[in-house]
């Protein structure tokens, strides 16, 4: 993911009208292999270390990207913030609850740090549209919300283990911390927050390959399935709100959807059509299935016309626009055109440690509100 974001930096050009521009100056990693990339292809970077304190002291950085394993997060992220240099985060912000609310706290003590999470996904045109109808109220009271994210990277049972296939730095959260936040993202945002969780989760593939010739415990929850009752903060209106994380997925390759069914009106979204937003409207007694073509309309222009199609680079070049358009304006442009808040890391820290504890006991559980 740092070099996603390298490479959206080397195309900034594609963006138009923008006030802002990230210059990467420098880049810290373990492994030196990894850095030689960013000094192949980042002609500005003046600083590579293998100690990422090196960068924390460097006067020129302003901001951070850290994305490393989340048993790392904790550390690095309070490091970043005391330090004063504004962050972007990976998900989970933290490997758990207790990790997420230390820096929120470190926040708290530095409040003119902006520290982000990231999430692609709802800066895709399509999206953006369906985020303005959940703004403009048209679905009328909720009957039900379905998100997901679904993909096949552990299809292969043979493919090697690597961190995220391990507890001790992946998290007892297993796929809700690699991808829960993705998920959560527009309907936290909305305001539609969950109340009980019922949560089925699977370790499906038990053991994997080492990469040396052995095999050894795969030991975190491959797939989650959270049954929650959800509650809209505008109107405490209830209902049933299904999320689902999985990295085995038959079918799928990286597929994430939104589904919102109304009184007034429903609509849904997946990434395996990208360039159409599906909506039913109720008129004079017909339901009718619409097909909206979005084309290439993105929150932050660029060169590319609407006829064009809009891809994952061009989702992590859009959420990286939008998060230096609040780091330098101080506010998104609109409600959903801003990146995770820490705040709603710490809900989705509520509702993955609630699931935890409903696996363990088969009931449904209460969800804590994050302060």
């Amino acid at each position: 993911m740092g070099r996603e974001f390298g490479s959206a930096s080397a195309r900034w050009c594609h963006l138009t009208g923008m006030d802002v521009k990230p210059v990467i100056t420098a880049v810290s990693d373990i492994n030196p292999k990894a850095m030689e990339w960013f000094q192949s292809h980042m002609p500005a970077l003046q600083q590579a270390s293998p100690d990422y304190s090196d960068v924390l002291a460097n006067p020129m950085v302003e901001a951070v990207y850290i994305a490393v394993p989340h048993n790392l997060h904790e550390r690095m992220y309070r490091d970043a913030i005391s330090a004063g240099k504004h962050l972007m985060g990976e998900k989970p912000f933290g490997i758990d609850k207790p990790a997420n609310a230390r820096i929120l706290a470190c926040m708290r003590d530095h409040p003119d740090v902006v520290a982000r999470c990231c999430s692609e996904f709802p800066f895709f045109p399509a999206m953006q549209q369906f985020c303005g109808m959940i703004e403009s109220g048209v679905f009328g009271r909720i009957i039900e919300v379905n998100a997901g994210f679904l993909h096949s990277s552990d299809l292969n049972t043979e493919k090697p283990i690597n961190w995220k296939r391990r507890v001790e730095t992946n998290g007892e959260y297993g796929v809700m911390g690699d991808l829960g936040m993705h998920v959560c993202h527009v309907p936290f945002r909305a305001g539609w927050f969950p109340r009980n969780v019922r949560a089925v989760l699977s370790n499906i593939v038990a053991e994997r390959p080492d990469g040396q010739g052995g095999r050894i415990p795969c030991d975190t929850w491959d797939n989650a399935t959270l049954l929650c009752e959800a509650a809209d903060s505008q109107t405490g209106d209830t209902f049933p709100m299904t999320l689902k994380m999985q990295r085995i997925a038959p079918g799928e390759m990286n597929t994430w959807h939104l589904e919102v069914k109304g009184m007034k009106a429903c609509a849904r979204f997946t990434t395996r059509n990208p360039q159409v937003l599906e909506t039913l409207d109720y008129q004079a007694g017909k339901q009718d299935w619409k097909q909206v073509m979005t084309g290439y309309t993105p929150v932050f222009s660029t060169i590319t016309g609407p006829i064009f199609e809009f891809g994952f680079p061009d989702g992590i070049l859009q959420m990286w626009a939008a998060y230096l358009h609040e780091l330098v304006h101080g506010a998104a442009i609109r409600k959903f055109t801003g990146t995770v808040t820490p705040a709603e890391s710490a809900m989705s820290h509520e509702l993955f440690t609630s699931a935890l504890e409903s696996q363990r006991t088969g009931a449904t559980v209460p969800v804590g509100v994050a302060a």
